[in-house]
């Protein structure tokens, strides 16, 4: 939000009232004038000002008459809640601005290309949130490598050369009509299908880009009506939906016993290594999904991207963030090292090239980070998710949660303020809440509302939504999910759910390092770790391959590569971490 300086309406602009009248003062000035005039400003003062001589500049204050001027009026309920009117009357009040937004302070520091990452070749008013959202957040703490950026132009040149809609795409689907594949294929292919939901789908997409970087294909990807309208089209002069009637685009067909499976054409003899190009079936089918991927080994082994690189169309399904098993792929190592020297920025540069909210979708980001973020000195976001395959009643995930927030000092103690403790006096908090249920958000509302912080800081608590379940085919709820994985991103910290793909999506985009509140064991209902720091920005896959390719060993691939971690929530989950 911008907040302009007003200028008296009384003067023009150059001074030239003030020239034409300087004459008539020359001369002696006789007292009767000096009062006149004396009395007249006076006057003047007070109809400007009316009469707040002690507050803050007009022309800074959210009060003022300036209609350039965007910081919203808010109740003063606000201060300490959000979302609630509770029982107390509210009672019109302004907030002075602090960082009023981050556009307004950071728009000529920061490059809104994020150092080339991100393409010059759009329309700004197409899709403002594409140079828009990164303003919100603090500056990538990771360097981008210009090899990445070479990359990405590459990419986009060839995504633009055998995109939906060109000679190219409409030969090779004629190939895929007629039941061949092609060797040497100038255009090759994946196509993404869905599955699970949105924090799901966006990590597999950009694990899916990743792997059309390294292996040289053009992603596409099926869009359900429950995605429409959610993103903008990451790459410029072209699109990644795939058309309607493509002919492989039955979802029933696409399953882990699908007879296309890579698994299954090599279990059933159908193809081997050495089989031509053009002896190979019309495309591949890879599924890629968490449940099944420890059976799905082979494809991350040498020998078989040799064999998947000669199809000219790849399917795949997926709801994993498979970028680990990428990083266990001898072939791909040494492009990988160039592309991400600091390797756990791999999702958190991908995530934001890829990812952009439609203007709708924007509109609600950025209405409601105005409304109640923008003035904190502060953001903390608290994600919860209660899974149904380990369900956690609300007082025990709710104590956890207060466990963590005071082990690692995440709020201020409530108490009274004094002399030596309010050091923070007058700073405010805002605390975002990103949960299914309202009963997080109404108990830490009413700790601070009801009672002061010994910091003399005021705690503001918002959730911008409760929707009681998680919908995966209505898309007005993944709007508002979207939404929220972008405020949630805007925060300076980050607690949230073990497992929580959502909260991995937010924290990515973010670059900050979050407290994962740790699952209980199966046997158990309480954990006995509140929370744990996480030392990596990445998301976890939770259910990795095996990778002992042709030897069939089980290898634990966590020993195998320094960078390659077990997950801190997931035991057996693999994550990328830095040396």
């Amino acid at each position: 939000m911008d907040v302009k300086w007003a200028r008296s309406p009384r003067s023009s602009a150059d001074g030239d009232d003030d020239k034409r009248r300087a004459p008539r003062w020359g001369g002696a000035v006789r007292p009767s004038m000096v009062l006149v005039g004396f009395l007249f400003t006076l006057s003047l003062l007070v109809l400007i000002f009316g009469g707040r001589w002690g507050g803050s500049l007009p022309s800074t204050s959210p009060s003022s008459s300036s209609s350039s001027s965007t910081v919203p009026e808010v109740t003063s309920h606000h201060v300490v809640a959000g979302g609630d009117t509770g029982t107390v009357p509210a009672q019109k009040t302004t907030i002075p601005p602090k960082n009023v937004s981050a556009p307004a302070a950071t728009t000529l520091s920061q490059d809104k290309l994020l150092g080339g990452l991100l393409s010059a070749a759009f329309d700004e008013s197409s899709c403002q949130s594409r140079y828009k959202s990164s303003l919100y957040r603090k500056p990538s703490p990771f360097p981008l490598s210009p090899y990445l950026v070479k990359k990405l132009r590459k990419y986009e040149a060839r995504h633009k050369k055998c995109g939906p809609g060109t000679k190219s795409y409409r030969k090779a689907i004629e190939q895929l009509q007629a039941g061949r594949n092609v060797d040497n294929s100038e255009c090759k292919y994946v196509v993404w299908f869905p599955c699970n939901g949105l924090g799901n789908r966006m990590l597999t997409i950009t694990s899916t880009f990743l792997y059309a970087l390294l292996s040289g294909r053009v992603m596409l990807v099926n869009v359900h009506q429950e995605q429409e309208g959610l993103f903008c089209e990451p790459f410029p002069g072209t699109s990644w939906v795939l058309p309607a009637g493509f002919p492989e685009g039955n979802p029933g067909k696409l399953h882990f016993d699908a007879p296309e499976s890579y698994v299954n054409m090599l279990k059933n003899g159908v193809i081997r290594g050495d089989t031509p190009a053009a002896a190979l079936p019309p495309y591949v089918y890879l599924h890629v999904e968490q449940s099944r991927l420890r059976l799905s080994d082979n494809i991350f082994c040498d020998d078989d991207q040799a064999t998947l690189g000669k199809f000219t169309w790849m399917i795949l399904k997926s709801d994993s963030y498979f970028a680990p098993a990428l990083f266990l792929t001898p072939m791909y190592e040494k492009e990988l090292s160039r592309m991400f020297p600091q390797r756990e920025s791999t999702f958190h540069h991908l995530g934001r090239y890829l990812f952009h909210p439609t203007n709708k979708v924007w509109g609600i980001v950025q209405r409601y980070y105005e409304a109640y973020l923008a003035r904190a000195d502060e953001k903390i976001g608290f994600q919860i998710r209660i899974f149904p395959e380990k369900p956690v009643k609300f007082e025990n995930m709710y104590d956890q949660l207060t466990r963590c927030i005071r082990e690692q000092r995440l709020l201020p103690e409530l108490g009274e303020p004094t002399a030596a403790n309010a050091t923070a006096d007058g700073k405010v908090k805002a605390v975002l809440i990103a949960s299914l249920y309202p009963g997080y958000y109404d108990k830490i509302r009413g700790l601070y509302y009801e009672n002061p912080t010994k910091t003399g800081e005021v705690v503001a608590v918002y959730q911008p939504s409760h929707e009681e379940k998680q919908e995966y085919t209505s898309n007005q709820h993944n709007q508002k999910a979207l939404a929220e994985i972008y405020l949630l991103s805007y925060c300076d910290k980050i607690a949230m759910s073990a497992w929580s793909t959502f909260g991995y999506v937010a924290y990515g985009f973010a670059g900050v390092k979050p407290w994962i509140l740790i699952r209980p064991d199966w046997d158990k209902e309480v954990s006995q770790i509140a929370c744990v720091r996480s030392t990596s920005v990445e998301p976890c896959l939770h259910s990795p391959p095996i990778l002992g390719c042709r030897a069939k060993r089980d290898v634990d691939v966590a020993t195998v590569k320094p960078y390659i971690r077990h997950c801190e929530d997931v035991g057996f989950g693999l994550k990328i971490f830095d040396n």
